[in-house]
């Protein structure tokens, strides 16, 4: 496996050093990637090195259901503790919380499984990005990331509870009735809240680079500068749950949910990926110094493009995530690629050679960070390694799929996939995810009862 090493308790009291420290937020991110686990006291993080949660929060659905295909064949019954241990690199005070501290941490210890004893690294998101990091570093390659997020600001009617775009703060309090494209007025609306905002991001280091209304009512998109694949995924992470309560603290819901109006475009999580080749003379793995494409362009492409279907699991993870494929505006349903339309599933955007790239714009803001991003390097570096070449043209002959069990099929039929992530994530997943998809499917109106009542604010 590949746990996460424990910082020495010395380290521990050096991070809490300075300002006195009375709480510390163990944060642990789900599959949904919803922020799950407890806040301590400062000495007890310290003594134990972190806290211990129950395993339980690794199979449960969105709904909080546990499904009987988990507990017990692929995670322990009895809900075994597991250790959170601390990524000190995330260490940062809580917003508006000055006597706290929020650190991001990943799960260890051995649980009992069917199969014997597994570490609880293997259920693990975060550290399956790492680990993909680690053999990009093996490889003598590097990584650089920068994500595109878009959300929507929304208020439910009290009386029908349909969705209507908020008033904004109280000195702005007309609503916007029709789609503002790219409106500064509108945007001036929520000055307020974007202020509170980015000075959370600041807080907790997330690099916001800008913001715009996008091209749906009441939606907007939220711009990050290029860093480190882990880095970024920890602030799309924090981002997400950052944005929603503060939306809260002024009275409106933030959403990530991939269609929240039919007649709108949905929500999409586009990252874009540059490799570089460490000591290189000539690092930028994706062009040749006279500005042309290089072969490893087409190879990483290539890795996306082979497992694509599989990959579409995690890429759109509710059944909701394929209204917005179905539904389109500008969502890919083929595992298509080419220089800059944005209608193409991997984009090259128009770019000098030091900065050539692939924007992954199958991902939905429903869509886990961590594991986005580790699938997207994975495959990448899986087309590299064995040469492979990309579908000619726009690739319109590699179809994805237009469901999500049709999704789930093709992650369990991928040896590719389940190498990258491991068996027990993998069938983990698959077991919640079609025990999601039942739940929803038994219900007399799924969009009402499921998608709008949880993804709406949980996704």
């Amino acid at each position: 496996m590949f746990a996460l090493s424990r910082p020495a308790t010395q380290q521990l009291r050096d991070a809490l050093a300075g300002e006195p420290v009375r709480l510390v937020e163990c944060v642990l991110g789900d599959f949904t990637s919803v922020a799950r686990g407890k806040l301590v006291h400062a000495d007890d993080f310290v003594g134990m090195g972190g806290c211990r949660l129950p395993s339980v929060v690794m199979g449960l659905t969105l709904t909080s259901g546990e499904p009987e295909a988990v507990f017990g064949p692929l995670l322990p019954d009895t809900y075994d503790d597991m250790e959170l241990v601390p990524d000190l690199r995330t260490l940062a005070p809580r917003p508006g919380r000055p006597s706290e501290r929020t650190v991001i941490c990943e799960p260890t210890g051995a649980l009992r499984t069917a199969g014997g004893l597994v570490d609880a690294s293997a259920w693990s998101p975060r550290a399956v990005l790492r680990r993909v990091l680690a053999r990009y570093a093996e490889a003598g390659l590097q990584a650089q990331v920068a994500p595109e997020l878009e959300m929507f600001l929304l208020t439910r009617d009290a009386a029908d509870g349909s969705l209507k775009a908020p008033a904004g703060h109280a000195s702005a309090p007309t609503r916007e009735r029709a789609c503002e494209v790219l409106s500064l007025e509108r945007l001036s609306h929520f000055e307020a809240y974007f202020d509170d905002l980015y000075a959370a991001c600041d807080a907790l280091g997330i690099p916001v680079n800008g913001h715009a209304h996008e091209s749906a009512l009441s939606q907007y998109e939220v711009n990050f500068r290029h860093g480190e694949p882990l880095a970024m995924a920890d602030a799309v992470f924090r981002f997400k749950r950052v944005a929603r309560e503060i939306a809260a603290r002024h009275g409106f819901l933030c959403s990530f949910a991939p269609k929240p109006f039919l007649g709108e475009p949905g929500t999409g999580m586009h990252w874009h990926f540059s490799v570089q080749h460490l000591g290189a003379q000539w690092p930028h793995l994706f062009a040749e110094p006279d500005g042309r494409d290089s072969a490893a362009l087409g190879h990483f492409v290539a890795g996306l493009q082979a497992e694509a279907a599989g990959a579409m699991a995690f890429f759109a993870p509710h059944d909701m995530s394929y209204v917005r494929i179905a539904l389109s505006n500008a969502s890919p349903s083929h595992a298509s690629w080419g220089p800059e339309e944005r209608s193409l599933a991997f984009r090259i955007p128009a770019s000098g050679a030091s900065s050539r790239r692939v924007e992954n714009r199958l991902p939905g803001g429903d869509a886990n960070p961590y594991l986005t991003v580790a699938l997207t390097l994975g495959l990448g570096l899986h087309g590299l390694k064995n040469g492979l070449m990309p579908q000619a043209g726009a690739g319109d002959d590699v179809a994805l799929p237009r469901d999500l069990p049709t999704a789930l099929d093709a992650l369990e039929r991928s040896t590719v996939l389940r190498e990258l992530l491991g068996a027990p994530l993998l069938e983990t997943y698959v077991a919640i995810k079609r025990h999601e998809h039942a739940e929803r499917a038994a219900l007399a109106d799924p969009r009402a009862a499921w998608d709008l009542t949880h993804l709406l604010e949980l996704a």
